[in-house]
């Protein structure tokens, strides 16, 4: 069997009512089912929860959920839900009821001849996650004659003790190999043609080092607020939710050398080098911030202490920036800006690579401001582009120059693009750990970070539509920077 071809397995969701399980999961394994990848006859999909549904419940909430989503045929949706959909209420979620799923998979597996070939996916609450592998343990569900693979959401762990705790948790039951924590991310296409990108394109690769690049800058800017999850951001802030683990990734992705294969343990290895080689990072280098009410014409949009489940006098961020420095032979002297908000003025994620200056200035006559330096623009959402960004002389006289750009749209050249949640499900079904969160990751993260998270932080007011504070700006401006607005 081809390592790339997905073997025949049982696919069991716990927390199967779930927003994330409706939004995410089901249509991204339908999708997969569409490009021919799942069929009946190599994947049953289990789902598991609390609630009294039934598997008619269970493929009828399934069934309009998909449906509502649009583009899909109503007749070969109903005969999916029907061949490969299943349900096992989990009544009060104790070892009895454990016990109870595990028969009734086993029953799946000889009824279908499956082997004992299972993925676990726990979309369930973080705090639940122990519980819910003791009693997966306990019902023997994790031992089998097959493999068994375990799936995880963020967050992993609060600080580094949590995450310490959290992973030996898991090691008392599965191996690390068996392990598939999910940062989306690194599930987009641009993401991964980074990679593409820089390794095989000796013209982008030679220039991605500390003598041709200026400024890297990473932003993950949402235009909506916390909206009903004002009681879990209030645990999280900004920080914990965002850049401890999104953003980490894509700077190390970023930053990383060339792997000596394009497996598994040579990137993750290669990503790690780059977090050990972080300088620490002080308060002098961080800007928080939270979003006040906006007034736009007849609308107000509430601040975050007037959101639902907020205290009013929350000191929680809803927005940061700061500077890192990766202390290696291509980077030093290298700023890397990273930054990521609530309310700002569009949904936006983008890895801007700034580069230097000419040495000398051939056009003097010129405004030194009008000739902005070179660009590329990576874009992940709202659509995944990339940008470069160049000057060029515009028509007549007198002699100007303006700022034009190259750019790649994957959809303009590919079509729909797969979602994240598709190639990252795919990739545990065939066992790659390539696009997945490594335990040693995890706690070096949350090991870097959390001097900056222990103390007492000013957090700065912030118009909700704007792109934060200016102290943000005055963070780059330290350096004669500014933050780049995309393209």
């Amino acid at each position: 069997m081809s390592p790339h071809q997905v073997e025949p397995h049982v696919f069991v969701i716990l927390g199967a009512t779930g927003d994330l399980t409706r939004r995410k999961l089901l249509p991204a394994l339908y999708h997969l089912r569409d490009q021919g990848i799942l069929e009946a006859r190599n994947t049953l999909i289990v789902g598991a929860a609390l609630q009294e549904l039934g598997e008619e419940g269970f493929r009828l909430g399934a069934f309009e959920g998909l449906q509502q989503a649009g583009g899909r045929n109503e007749t070969e949706l109903r005969a999916w839900c029907e061949e490969c959909l299943f349900y096992q209420a989990l009544h009060e979620g104790g070892p009895q009821d454990y016990e109870a799923l595990a028969r009734y998979i086993e029953r799946l597996e000889r009824i279908h001849k499956m082997p004992e070939n299972r993925v676990f996916y726990l979309a369930v609450p973080p705090d639940r996650v122990p519980a819910a592998m003791e009693r997966l343990a306990q019902a023997g569900l994790l031992k089998s004659h097959g493999w068994v693979r375990v799936v995880f959401e963020k967050p992993f762990g609060h600080d580094f003790p949590s995450a310490r705790r959290l992973n030996t948790t898991l090691h008392q039951y599965i191996k690390e190999s068996q392990i598939y924590r999910i940062d989306h991310y690194l599930g987009k296409e641009t993401v991964q043609n980074l990679l593409a990108f820089r390794f095989a394109n000796p013209i982008f690769e030679s220039l991605w080092n500390r003598a041709s690049i200026e400024n890297i800058q990473i932003t993950v800017a949402e235009d909506l607020g916390v909206e009903h999850r004002g009681a879990y951001y209030q645990q999280s802030g900004a920080f914990r939710d965002m850049v401890q683990n999104h953003l980490t990734q894509l700077m190390t992705v970023v930053g990383m050398e060339v792997p000596v294969s394009f497996d598994a343990a040579a990137i993750q290895s290669e990503k790690l080098k780059v977090l050990h080689s972080i300088a620490p990072i002080t308060q002098q280098d961080v800007v928080f911030g939270q979003y006040t009410s906006w007034q736009v014409g007849a609308q107000t949009i509430l601040g975050y202490r007037e959101e639902q489940g907020v205290p009013r006098d929350s000191n929680t961020e809803t927005y940061v920036a700061l500077k890192a420095e990766i202390h290696n032979w291509r980077w030093k002297g290298v700023p890397f800006y990273l930054r990521t908000g609530k309310r700002l003025p569009r949904k936006l994620t983008q890895i801007a690579v700034t580069f230097r200056e000419a040495p000398t200035q051939v056009f003097r006559s010129l405004d030194p401001g009008s000739i902005p330096p070179n660009k590329l623009l990576i874009t992940l959402q709202p659509k995944e582009a990339f940008s470069l960004c160049f000057s060029v002389k515009s028509p007549g006289r007198p002699f100007q120059l303006s700022d034009h750009a190259l750019q790649f749209d994957y959809g303009k050249a590919f079509g729909q693009l797969p979602e994240a949640y598709e190639t990252l499900l795919r990739d545990v079904m065939i066992g790659d750990q390539t696009l997945f969160v490594s335990e040693e990751f995890t706690e070096t993260a949350w090991r870097l970070y959390d001097p900056l998270l222990a103390g007492e932080k000013t957090v700065h007011l912030y118009t909700a539509g704007c792109w934060g504070p200016s102290e943000a700006d005055a963070l780059l401006e330290k350096n004669k920077h500014r933050w780049a607005l995309g393209w």
